[in-house]
């Protein structure tokens, strides 16, 4: 009876089947609605930071706070997500972004707003952030069967560019342009609320798996998840490389991208903002197309391929004076860094304990964002220094030597034959 039940649903696509799951399809239907919110806030608060008269500096000091908020949260985060039923942390952290940006809206709506009310609000909005996603990565496995978490994980890499950096501004463009900008504060706080109603209809048991679950101290619980991330050789290889990689790429990409498109094809806004949907594009087909597929048997050599050799179309964004090279090169960086995430969302689901996998989350999310301002420093000096081709250069061949030093001195295939995840 159970292989009738069970064929109906092995008829649709592979990157489809997590939604035959009720509890799936509110999770996945939750994190859409939450990811167009974040995208119409973040638009809505930058024109709410010019309403205010404020100027770039103010929008800097805004954005800055979000992201310490994020940071000192993180760590934190992954301690919680494993010692606090996973769905409570889900509504609570909807609760604080529903409360913060409501209250942003009514203090808008009513006149009384001032630069330092949003200072705290996207430091509280940040900081629910890191609360977010290690509960929603360690929830997953509770929810859904193994072989279907690589085409959750594609959906969710899917969900993130089309609802934060496409409809969500775009709603938040239409509201604030034909309202003001509290009506997109409240158009986003109206979409957290949205978001957080599948979440109260979950019906799934706490997921706390630790004998000393809630026992122990949040340093006992991060010296434990810091320790599994030292003595796991393919977890601290895997993250080793992505805050390297972080350092060398982000910066080029976030920074000289601009001035290369400027530079060496005469483009403008326009121009950069095609590179740029190339990118957001490349990273949807390559997160559908790694979804529609098994887990690879060879998942950490395949990963870190796709990572390492998959930054060399960077080198063509620093010499390309023709635009639809740097867009082509740009589609296939997006393509092979999302479906490389995806197999790495996938990975931790699959190989981390239970009872660590919130704290070994934030520590994967930690370890992307740590860097990243440090790489975004740096980009504009070294531009100058070498110059943008020799950059770009550096960003496009570091990531394939570190791929090669990962997978050899680690002995990821070795690793990887030992614990297959293709069944």
């Amino acid at each position: 009876m159970g292989d009738t039940q069970r064929a109906p649903g092995s008829r649709l696509p592979r990157a489809l089947r997590p939604f035959r799951h009720r509890e799936y399809r509110l999770l996945a239907t939750s994190l859409a609605l939450s990811l167009l919110a974040s995208g119409v806030w973040l638009v809505a608060i930058v024109w709410q930071v010019i309403g205010l008269g404020g100027g770039p500096a103010t929008l800097s000091l805004v954005s800055a706070a979000a992201s310490v908020g994020l940071l000192v949260s993180v760590l934190a985060g992954g301690v919680v997500a494993d010692r606090v039923p996973r769905r409570r942390v889900l509504r609570s952290v909807e609760a604080v972004r529903v409360a913060a940006t409501g209250l942003a809206a009514t203090l808008s709506l009513t006149g009384l707003l001032a630069v330092w009310h949003l200072v705290v609000l996207a430091f509280v909005v940040g900081a629910a952030e890191a609360f977010y996603f290690p509960s929603l990565t360690a929830l997953l496995p509770a929810v859904l069967p193994a072989d279907e978490l690589l085409a959750a994980n594609g959906v969710e890499q899917t969900l993130r560019p089309a609802a934060t950096q496409a409809f969500g501004p775009a709603l938040a463009g239409l509201v604030v342009g034909a309202l003001v900008p509290g009506a997109g504060l409240l158009t986003a706080c109206l979409a957290y609320c949205a978001a957080l109603v599948p979440l109260l209809a979950l019906r799934i048991g706490a997921t706390r798996a630790g004998p000393d679950d809630g026992r122990g101290t949040v340093l006992a619980d991060l010296r434990e998840g810091f320790r599994y991330l030292l003595r796991t050789g393919w977890l601290f290889a895997s993250l080793s490389f992505a805050m390297l990689y972080a350092l060398v790429v982000v910066g080029p990409v976030q920074v000289l991208v601009p001035f290369a498109v400027r530079d060496q094809t005469g483009g403008g806004p326009g121009a950069y903002a095609f590179v740029l949907a190339a990118y957001g594009a490349g990273g949807v087909a390559g997160s559908l197309l790694v979804a529609s597929r098994r887990m690879p048997r060879r998942y950490l050599t395949v990963m870190l391929t796709m990572w390492g050799f998959g930054a060399l179309p960077l080198a063509a964004l620093g010499v390309a004076d023709v635009l639809a090279v740097m867009a082509a090169a740009a589609f296939v960086v997006g393509l092979t860094n999302a479906g490389a995430g995806v197999v790495w969302g996938t990975l931790l689901q699959r190989r981390v304990p239970e009872h660590l996998l919130g704290r070994v989350s934030s520590l994967d999310f930690f370890v992307s964002l740590a860097l990243m301002p440090v790489s975004m420093a740096l980009a504009g000096p070294a531009g100058v220094a070498i110059g943008i081709p020799a950059t770009f250069l550096v960003a496009a061949v570091v990531p394939a030597v570190l791929a090669i030093v990962a997978i050899v001195a680690f002995r990821l295939p070795r690793d990887e034959t030992t614990h297959p995840l293709d069944a």
